[in-house]
């Protein structure tokens, strides 16, 4: 039962502590370390002083006997009275018997006096020892040999070393008593005060918690500032505001996120809406005219199935699309040793025959280059900047391919020089459904994927799409690593 209750006390201690503040903490640590230190400072100063006034009584006992013992072999017993409190006998010592001479000035109690006579008889260096005299307390003993068996013994009391020392230790305790004190009191507001900003940044801490991050626009308008605390302090509050930016960027991305993602939604429904619409109406309408004429009834049936071949294509795009976002998981990459060179030339055939209106220019170097890709998507993207310089541009408006190298990437430029894209549109072009023409009519481009597919499959293959130009000439270059796709992509099988 006592060691339950010892162990619950103990418990209720340490969660005490455990609530206390931190600057409180410190101060008690400072206490109890400055509380070792005067201990062992004081111990070693008492000690010290203590081994410092023996040796100095000593050292008198010595000088005093050496006058005494002169006196003692002139008269046989010593005339000259020492100090005050002091004792000095003469003894004849034979064997182990020892008498004193008359007259001696010694205490009552004269055993511990014979005794050291006794045992200097039988030793060949002075005698110095501490022993207590009944009745007048703690007196250091010195014996010397006057002449054989005769022994000269002086008594100093220790009682004044005994008083200094305790003299000593009294004014070490108050001085140290004080000074911890001092220190725990003065060092708690000094450490209070060095821990303010710490506290400021808990206090912006708790308001960051209570601000509302559920919104989509949300920010953090909150930041710890001061100069106070440090260099410690400060780097921490520097990491603390970086936290804060990084968090506030983050939150901007996460609201520019959920707004794209919101706008995906919209136009991703209003693209495929309108295929639906139109299968709906001409399903309606076949089953009509399926009554009817047959050639009414194999026209709307072509229109179903045009409708439906835009509406896969556009599934198309969409899948690939997140197959490509989801590249770490599966690569839709199926890569070859391809000749980027023929490729281009294969893309540029095929548009000459499907835009003959549009005259089309190849500059491409004197060898093959051949890169580690997937010709198939590489294809792909040709063909959509190809016809997205063909949709985009009057019939009779040149295009141009150019095919090159330079700073370790393979570079393809298409060209074109319509009426070209405006600034405030540049840095769009490239998201999802996101088309010049606002108005969304279908004979001005498709589905607005075209360009992002482009760019998605371009990165897939470790390189990128970039958009230059200025009024009157667009260009859209690629550049693909000449190292092909292999270090940043798994080859799918």
């Amino acid at each position: 039962m006592r060691a339950w209750l010892r162990r619950l006390r103990r418990l209720r201690l340490r969660d005490t502590y455990r609530r206390v503040r931190l600057g409180t903490r410190l101060a008690l640590g400072l206490g109890v370390l400055s509380l070792a230190v005067f201990a062992v400072v004081g111990t070693a100063l008492t000690t010290y002083m203590h081994d410092y006034l023996e040796r100095q009584l000593g050292d008198q006992l010595k000088l005093i006997q050496a006058v005494q013992a002169k006196d003692a072999a002139a008269h046989g017993t010593v005339r000259r009275k020492p100090y005050y409190g002091w004792y000095t006998a003469v003894y004849d010592v034979s064997g182990d018997a020892v008498s004193l001479r008359r007259p001696s000035d010694v205490p009552e109690d004269t055993r511990a006096l014979a005794d050291l006579a006794r045992a200097m008889a039988r030793s060949d260096t002075d005698l110095t020892r501490t022993a207590r005299i009944r009745g007048e307390g703690t007196y250091r003993l010195r014996g010397c040999e006057v002449e054989p068996g005769v022994v000269l013994v002086s008594a100093a009391p220790v009682e004044d070393i005994e008083k200094t020392v305790g003299q000593l230790v009294t004014v070490q305790v108050v001085v140290f008593a004080l000074a911890l004190l001092a220190l725990v009191v003065l060092g708690r507001r000094m450490l209070r005060r060095g821990l303010q900003p710490l506290s400021d940044m808990a206090r912006t801490a708790h308001g960051i918690a209570s601000h509302d991050l559920t919104e989509s626009a949300a920010r953090l308008p909150l930041r710890a500032d001061g100069r106070d605390g440090g260099r410690e302090v400060t780097e921490l509050r520097t990491a603390f505001n970086t936290m804060l930016e990084h968090i506030d960027d983050s939150l901007a991305v996460r609201a520019e996120a959920e707004l794209r993602l919101r706008r995906f939604v919209a136009d991703a429904s209003h693209e495929l809406r309108t295929p639906l619409m139109s299968v709906r109406g001409y399903a309606d309408l076949f089953q009509y005219a399926a009554a009817n004429e047959p050639a009414e009834r194999d026209r709307h049936l072509a229109r179903l199935r045009a409708e439906a071949a835009r509406m896969g294509v556009l599934l198309d795009d969409l899948l690939l699309l997140a197959r490509l976002d989801a590249a770490e998981v599966e690569t839709p990459l199926r890569t070859a040793d391809t000749d980027l060179a023929e490729l281009v030339q294969q893309a540029a055939d095929a548009f000459r025959a499907s835009h003959p209106d549009h005259p089309l220019a190849v500059t491409a170097g004197a060898g093959p280059l051949v890169l580690r890709l997937d010709p198939q998507r590489v294809r792909q993207v040709l063909d959509n900047l190809l016809t997205n310089a063909a949709v985009h541009t009057p019939a009779g408006t040149r295009v141009s391919v150019a095919v090159s190298t330079g700073g370790g990437s393979a570079l393809v430029r298409v060209a074109d020089t319509g009426p070209g894209v405006p600034a405030e549109d540049r840095e769009r072009v490239f998201d999802r459904f996101y088309r010049v023409d606002k108005a969304r009519s279908r004979d001005r481009g498709g589905s607005g994927l075209g360009l992002a597919v482009a760019r998605s499959l371009v990165r897939a293959h470790g390189g990128d799409v970039e958009l230059s130009g200025e009024p009157g000439v667009t260009v859209f270059t690629v550049r693909l690593p000449l190292g092909g796709a292999d270090g940043a992509h798994r080859e799918a099988p």
